[in-house]
Parts: C-alpha cells; structure tokens; sequence
C-alpha cells in the first residue's frame, strides 16, 4: 500500500470523477448516476491509495482484485479506469451504454480491461469475490506452499463494493456464511450503506443491523460515517485507516459499512429513489458543479493537471509494486522451478502432456452409476491435475466429489471426525448453499490459477442457474457436476426428480451439457469438459447403476465419440429408423434396436451425450451420424421432449416425460412412463409407418 497522502488534486479528481458520471448518463439519457457520484472518493481511493494492480497490464499475476458486485453503478469502476489510465478515455465515457463501447450497462468480462468479472445480477459478485479470496489462498498452497502466509507472491486481496441490495440477496448471506467459515483474511468488501434501492427508502423492506449479522457470520465489521460530515479529506481518512485496519485481520473476512447519502452532493437528487436509475437532469447536473466548484458550463471535462496526477500516480504505484513483486518472484522461480513450471501451463490453459492415460477405463459387464464412474475420474486425475479442486454443496457422500488422500480446504481448527482440515486442502465443503457454491465456482475459476466444480443434485441446479448463466455470460470454464438426473431418483418423489432441467439448462448459450450413457462415456465426458476453456459445462449423472457396455471386437462403438457430442454408437446394414439417446436412456435404444432386429428393422443407434458438441460438428460429420434421408426417427430421454422435435423431424417420435414423477421405485417409474425397449420400439415403428407413408403420397 502507498503511503497515504490527500492533495488538492486527488480531492479535484473526486469531484471531476463525479460530474463526469453525472455527464455520461445524462448524454446517455439513462443509467445509474447515484451511487457514482457517492461512491467516487471510495472508488478513488482503492485505485490511487490502495490496491496493488497496473493501469498497463491488467493480467499481472500479482494484482489485487476488485469485484464492483453493485454492477448497476458501473461508472463508478469505468469512471477510476479512465483516471488511471487503463485503457478507456473520454470518448469511452461518452457512449456509455451505446452499441459496440468499451462501457457498457453493467461491467462485461471479457469485453472491459480491468474488468474482472460481469457483474450487475446483485449479489453475484459478492459471491464470486468469496471464490477469488478462496482461489489466492489455494494457489499460496499449491504452487508457493512453504512460504509463510502475507509473503507469498500468490497472497493478493480480494476488494468488493456492495450496495445494499446485495446485502439483501440470498446469494450473499449463502457466501457470506462460508467466508466467515473459512476465515478469508484476505476478502475485504465495502458496503455501501446509502438506505435507497429503486423502491426508495429500505426501511420498507430491509431492518435487521447488518454489522451483527457479519459479527455473526464471523466477520471483522467496521463503521465509517460519511453522512453527516461531508465529503472532506477527513472521511477519506477514516475509510483509509479502515482499510488498513482490515488488511490487519488475517483470519476473519472484513466488512467496512460506509454511509453515504445516494448522489451526494446534487442538491435535490441526494438521498432520493430516482437517483438511483435516472439521469439527474442538465439543471441538477449544472447545480452539482457549482456546488463542487467546477465550470457549469463544460461537460465530459477534466482540467489536464487533474489527468496527468492521476495517471502518474497509477503509474508510480504500478512500478513500485511491480518492483517489490518481481523480486520475489524471480527468488520464487529459482527455488520452485516444478512450480513455474505447473505454474506456466495452467496460466496457459493447457493440460499436461498424457495426462489422458490417466483416464480410467471400465471394463464390459460391470454396472455402475455415472455419478460414481465420475468420482473414479475424478480420483484418477486428482495428481496429475493438481489445479483441479472444488466440492459439493453437502452432497459429496452422493455426488461422489470427493477426491480421496486430500485434506479440506478449510482452517484446521474447522475438522471434523470425519474431515480434516488445511487451509490450503484440496476439497471444498459449500453447505447447503448452492447458490453460493455456483458464484464461487465462478470466481475460483475466473482468479486465472485453478479449475473449480461444485455438485449437487441435478433439480437443485435451479438455485444455481443464475450463476450458471452468468458464467455462460461470461465464458469462464467452471465445471458443475449434477448428480440424480431423472426420475430414477426414484422414491424421494417429483420434488427430487428433474424433468424440465435438461431442455431448460440446454437453451443457455455457450453451456455445455454433458449427459454420458456409461462409465467409458463418463470419463471422454470429463476429458471434453476440461479440454474446453471458453465455456461452462454441466455434467449431468445417474443416480441408478446402469451397464457398461462391451465396445471390444463386435460390440458398440468407441467412447471416443463423446468428444464430437453425438456419434453412431451401433449400426444397421440398412437403416430403416435412427434411434437418438442420451444418458440412461441409451441402454434402452439398445435394447430396443436388438427388438427391431427380430422383425428385421434396421435400427442406428446414436448416442448423443452433448447436443452443444454435436452441433460444432461440420456438416459432414452430422450427416454422417443422422443422415438427412433416413427420415424415420425417435428420440429417448427421461425429461421433456420439446427440445427433440427439431431433431428428430416431422416423422419422427419423441419418447420422454413431459410430466412430473412420483415417489416409487426409479425403475419401476422408467418403465411406467414408457423409458422401456418395448415403447422406444413402437415409437420407431410408428415413424417408420409414417416416413413410408408419406414417400407414398409423395410417389403418388
């Protein structure tokens, strides 16, 4: 941290900071201008005062993170980018929120340098800045284990402003909960407490004294009162020292309440509900500058020695922390030469040279659940793949996630009879809090420095699906296990039993859906899902045995078809009928081509694991697995069915359930509603019926 120091200058780049999101949203004629004029001395602060990052390199491994979780004010981070020069500029502000700018709504990953995550859903980055907190601990232990905690250069805080709606969301009391947990010393987040959401006041909806609750979680919670004093260099000072004194608290994640008036210092939108979502209006806007003592008269306007103080100081920060970080690095890369070099490829994204050999391979005849099949891969890559690492929302026992020989990631004085805990351990305990689980998968996964999962049962994905969706968003590669994954759940009922969730997490752009038909389709599953890193992937598992199917001489096809999504499985010297499956239901198409055999129908089985792999395929290759002539199809799935019927055709059948289960035996329950060999059977039939039916009316 610099040594502080308040000038004149920083006090003037505040004021510009806040005229200047005034300016963007009124050009705009939309946004949220409140919290940014607010927030911007706090904003400032971490910026010019505070966190180790460089305006030049927004990828320098020793940077510190900041998470704007309140992503609605996004000016308040874009704003404190252009005064440090990392990389946008006026022109950026200007077309806020304008087709193909650098500044959109809310900050985008991906598309925003410094930006380290999207945020905007409240709460999410709460949640993810808890998985970045927890990733900077597991890669101190992984790659720089002997050096005492604070000195590593893998150690870096995690900064995070939340408003108070985040505080409100679920998301967050599941995240803040297990920060509290795992004593993050190193997660700092500034709440600011302004009492306004779009509803206007929170007093209607929101009572309870937020500093005891955090005391509660295990939080180190400090006060700073920003509302009755003004914005003076005194209040800058208190939030100052604050922070300073959580850097202090190493084992308790720290929250810093900040009281702000919402849109302080315009004289009639401060502490309104409108200013939260509105531009304040070209005559507030011109009363602001005149409060604040700048020209009325200039929008978009920063006096140049206000610029240069700003970009300068950014500047020297950035070489004196880089200085004192590459020295220990380079001290680091002489003594640990195994993990630079474990180091070079994970930043890289490639996977170690044979690591496939790894891969179990399950011998014909056994029958085992994918869920378990998956554990064994699991275990099998565990030291091959060191970065690899996560856990189950309470769940492991029957998602079967933990990775054995390996300690919890958890403070030690954490361990259980049955646990024992390292605070740089390998498995993660989420608790009962998917949600949560989701949002840190995300940040571990976005930190850069390791590869994450969580599991849990395949119905409770809905809790996760927004965090699933915001990392389709944002194309970052966590990995989400779901176990349980049809009706044949069985007797825990249709509250445990999915159906809808297949065709529901599928319709998600860039989200990989992963359901593999046996044990040898489980492990390609996970080799397809760790060898794609622009992308999530849910890998979606029986709970039911299901046979391992024989693919030596005169059996199936290889499971090496699973990398393509979908592939010919077992084939027909004539096909009369093209018989799609996926998961379970696959021994079932098996089944049923062996039926049609008997009546001498030719029948293609092909499994299709991945339907988003699948349809990456060039053209020829899926011609080549459903020929467009052959017209005559049936799908099988236990789940909906709507999603099939593009694939399938006109003439073809869809055998699924489009309805909830019931608490019974799973298998009695598949067979009840028609996942049997029989009904698939008579369904291709049917379509055949049809196809002939049709190519006669057409000859006619």
């Amino acid at each position: 941290m610099t040594t502080f120091d308040w000038s004149a200058l920083d006090q003037k780049a505040v004021d510009t900071a806040r005229v200047l999101a005034a300016d963007a949203v009124q050009k705009v004629g939309n946004g949220h201008p409140g919290a940014a004029l607010s927030l911007a001395p706090a904003a400032y602060l971490l910026y010019q005062k505070v966190m180790r990052h460089d305006p030049a390199d927004h990828e320098w491994l020793g940077r510190d993170r900041f998470i704007l979780s309140a992503g609605h004010s996004s000016l308040t981070q874009y704003v404190q980018l252009f005064l440090a020069g990392a990389g946008l500029e006026m022109d950026d502000l200007k077309a806020l929120r304008t087709e193909g700018s650098a500044t959109p709504g809310h900050p985008e990953y991906r598309h925003t340098k410094g930006v380290e995550m999207t945020t905007g859903p409240l709460g999410q980055g709460f949640a993810s800045a808890v998985g970045m907190a927890m990733a900077s601990r597991r890669a101190h232990g992984l790659y720089d284990p002997d050096t005492p905690d604070g000195e590593s250069i893998f150690d870096n805080h995690v900064y995070c402003i939340v408003g108070d709606g985040c505080i409100q969301e679920g998301i967050t009391a599941e995240a803040s909960s297990l920060a509290g947990t795992q004593n993050l010393g190193n997660l700092i987040v500034i709440w600011d407490d302004n009492q306004i959401s779009i509803e206007d006041d929170t007093s209607i909806t929101f009572s309870e004294d937020v500093e005891k609750r955090y005391q509660a979680y295990g939080w180190h919670t400090q006060h700073v009162d920003w509302v009755n004093d003004g914005d003076y260099e005194e209040d800058v000072v208190a939030l100052y020292d604050a922070i300073v004194k959580a850097q202090q608290v190493t084992d308790k994640p720290s929250l810093i309440r900040l009281s702000t008036i919402i849109a302080w210092p315009a004289p009639n939108a401060q502490n309104t509900g409108a200013s939260h979502g509105s531009a304040l209006g070209d005559a507030e806007i011109r009363a602001t500058k005149e409060i604040l003592g700048l020209d009325p008269d200039k929008t978009f306007h920063i006096d140049p020695e206000v610029l240069a103080h700003t970009r300068a100081q950014a500047a020297a920060n950035a070489s004196r922390y880089r200085s004192e970080w590459e020295a220990k690095a380079d001290s680091w890369e002489k003594k640990n030469p195994q993990s630079k070099e474990l180091l070079d490829r994970v930043l890289a994204g490639r996977l170690p040279e044979g690591w496939t050999e790894n891969l179990p391979q399950f011998e014909a005849g056994e029958s085992l659940a994918t869920r378990a099949a998956s554990g064994k891969v699991l275990n099998s890559l565990a030291e091959v793949l060191p970065e690899l690492w996560g856990g189950s929302a309470d769940l492991a026992g029957s998602n079967l996630t933990y990775m054995q020989g390996y300690e919890s990631f958890m403070p030690v004085e954490r361990s259980s009879k049955m646990f024992q805990g390292n605070k740089y351990g390998r498995n993660i305990h989420f608790g009962v809090r998917e949600h949560a689980m989701a949002g840190i998968v995300n940040g571990i996964t976005l930190h850069g420095l390791s590869r994450s999962y969580g599991a849990t049962f395949f119905v409770f994905s809905d809790y996760m699906r927004p965090s699933i969706r915001l990392a389709a968003l944002m194309k970052t590669p966590s990995i989400f296990i779901l176990t349980h994954d049809s009706v044949g759940v069985g007797e825990d009922g249709p509250t445990h039993q999915p159906i809808e969730h297949l065709w529901s997490y599928r319709a998600i752009p860039n989200f990989d859906v992963v359901r593999p038909a046996d044990a040898n389709e489980t492990a390609y599953a996970w080799r397809g899902i760790l060898e794609r890193t622009d992308r999530p992937a849910g890998l979606v598992l029986s709970r039911q045995n299901l046979p391992v199917f024989d693919r030596g001489e005169g059996g199936v096809a290889s499971a090496e078809g699973v990398l393509r999504g979908g592939y010919v499985l077992a084939d027909a010297e004539k096909i009369d009928v093209v018989i799609i499956a996926t998961g379970s239901e696959v021994a079932v198409a098996l089944e049923a081509r062996e039926k049609l055999a008997e009546d001498g129908i030719g029948a293609r089985v092909v499994s299709m694991p991945c339907v988003e792999w699948f349809y990456e395929q060039d053209a020829d290759y899926r011609e080549s697995v459903i020929p467009s002539h052959v017209k005559a199809r049936v799908s099988v799935e236990a789940g909906l069915t709507f999603g099939w019927k593009g694939i399938v055709g006109d003439y073809g059948r869809t055998v699924g359930i489009d309805h909830y289960g019931e608490s019974a035996s799973g298998t009695y329950l598949l067979d009840k509603y028609g996942m049997n060999a029989d009904n698939v059977a008579n369904s291709a039939r049917q379509s055949i019926k049809q196809t002939t039916s049709a190519n006669d009316g057409e000859t006619s």
